[in-house]
C-alpha cells in the first residue's frame, strides 16, 4: 500500500519539486539595473570619478598656465614637514571639541521639550532648528557684530561686571574658540530634532516603571533616557565629527580673507583652499584633501569600532 502511494505521487509535486530562484520567477532581468543606473551614473561621476583624479593629481605638480608633471610623492613629504598641517589640524579638533559638546546639551533639551503637556514644544523646536538652516553668511556677520571688540554686545555685557573683553575674532587665542561657539550654537537644533525623534521610541511604559520604583526625574533620565537614546547620539556624534572636520565656510565668514590671525586660526579645508585656490599650489592641494578624507575615514572607523562598548542596540 505504501510503494503504491508513493509510487502514485507526481513526479512535480510540491514535495519534490526544487525551488525556482527568486530572480528567474520574478522575471525581475535588467529592469532594477536600469532604474539603478541613473543614480549609479551620478555617483561615478559626481563622486568617485573625482576622488580618483584628486588623488592622481596630489602626485603631480601643476604648471603655472596649466599642465602637469607626476613628481610622485614629493608633495606628501613636503606636507608632513609643514608645520600648517599639524596647526590646522589641531585648530579643527579644537572646534570639533567644541561643537560635540553641543550634543550632551542637545540631549537634555530635547528630553525637556518631550515632557508631556508642555506648551508651544513645537514653536521651541522650530526656534531652535532656524540657525542650522539659516545662510552661514546671515550667521557669520551677526556673530561678528557680537565678537565686535569695540561696540560688541558681548564686550558690552562684560563690561558691566568689570571685566574687560578681548577683541575675539583678531586674537589667536579665542578667534577658534570663538568660531567654535557658533559652530555649537547652529548645530544644537540638529542635534535636538535627531534626538528628539529617538525619544519618541522610547516605551513611556519604562518611565512608569522607574516613577513606581521611586526613581526621580533625574535618575529617569540617566537610567532610561540617555541608555535608549545612545544610537541616535551615536548617529549625531558621527555626523558632528564629520561636518566639524568640514569646516571652512563659517571660518572664512566670520574671520574674513584679511584677519591677521588667520595662520594661526585656519582649520584643514581653510589650509586646503589657500593652497589651491589663492597659492595656485593644486598638486598640494589635492594632496591636503587626500589626506583631510582619510583622517575623517579614520576618525569614523574609530567611532563605529568604540560603538560597541556604549551604544545600547537592544
Amino acid at each position: 500500500m505504501t510503494s503504491q502511494t508513493l509510487s502514485s505521487t507526481p513526479a512535480g509535486s510540491a514535495s519534490t519539486r526544487k525551488p525556482a530562484r527568486r530572480g528567474a520567477a520574478r522575471g525581475d532581468g535588467a529592469w532594477p539595473w536600469v532604474f539603478v543606473l541613473p543614480l549609479l551614473t551620478g555617483i561615478g561621476v559626481f563622486f568617485i570619478w573625482p576622488m580618483i583624479q584628486t588623488a592622481y593629481y596630489s602626485f603631480t605638480e601643476w604648471g603655472v598656465f596649466g599642465g602637469t608633471t607626476f613628481i610622485g610623492i614629493e608633495n606628501y613629504a613636503r606636507l608632513f614637514a609643514d608645520p600648517r598641517l599639524y596647526a590646522s589640524l589641531g585648530n579643527t579638533l579644537i572646534y570639533t571639541a567644541v561643537v560635540l559638546l553641543g550634543i550632551p546639551i542637545a540631549v537634555y533639551l530635547a528630553s525637556l521639550l518631550n515632557l508631556p503637556g508642555l506648551r508651544f514644544a513645537s514653536f521651541y523646536r522650530v526656534l531652535f532648528f532656524l540657525p542650522y538652516v539659516a545662510m552661514p553668511t546671515a550667521v557669520a556677520i551677526v556673530w561678528r557684530i557680537i565678537f565686535n571688540g569695540d561696540f560688541g554686545i558681548l564686550n558690552y555685557t562684560l563690561s558691566l561686571v568689570g571685566i574687560d573683553g578681548p577683541y575675539w575674532i583678531s586674537t589667536p587665542g579665542t578667534a577658534m574658540f570663538a568660531v567654535a561657539i557658533v559652530g555649537l550654537w547652529s548645530s544644537l537644533g540638529f542635534s535636538m530634532i535627531i534626538l528628539a525623534s529617538g525619544l519618541k521610541n522610547i516605551p513611556p511604559e519604562l518611565y512608569e516603571a522607574a516613577e513606581l520604583d521611586g526613581a526621580t526625574r533625574w535618575r529617569q533620565f540617566r537610567s532610561v533616557t540617555v541608555p535608549l537614546l545612545t544610537p541616535s547620539i551615536f548617529f549625531v556624534t558621527i555626523i558632528t565629527v564629520i561636518s566639524s572636520f568640514q569646516l571652512f565656510d563659517l571660518l572664512y565668514a566670520i574671520l574674513g580673507s584679511t584677519n591677521p590671525v588667520l595662520p594661526k586660526s585656519m582649520s584643514l579645508v581653510y589650509f586646503f583652499y589657500n593652497q589651491g585656490f589663492v597659492q595656485n599650489d593644486k598638486g598640494y592641494a589635492a594632496a591636503i584633501a587626500i589626506v583631510i578624507f582619510v583622517i575623517i575615514g579614520l576618525v569614523t572607523l574609530l567611532q563605529f569600532r568604540l560603538q560597541k562598548r556604549w551604544v545600547n542596540n537592544d
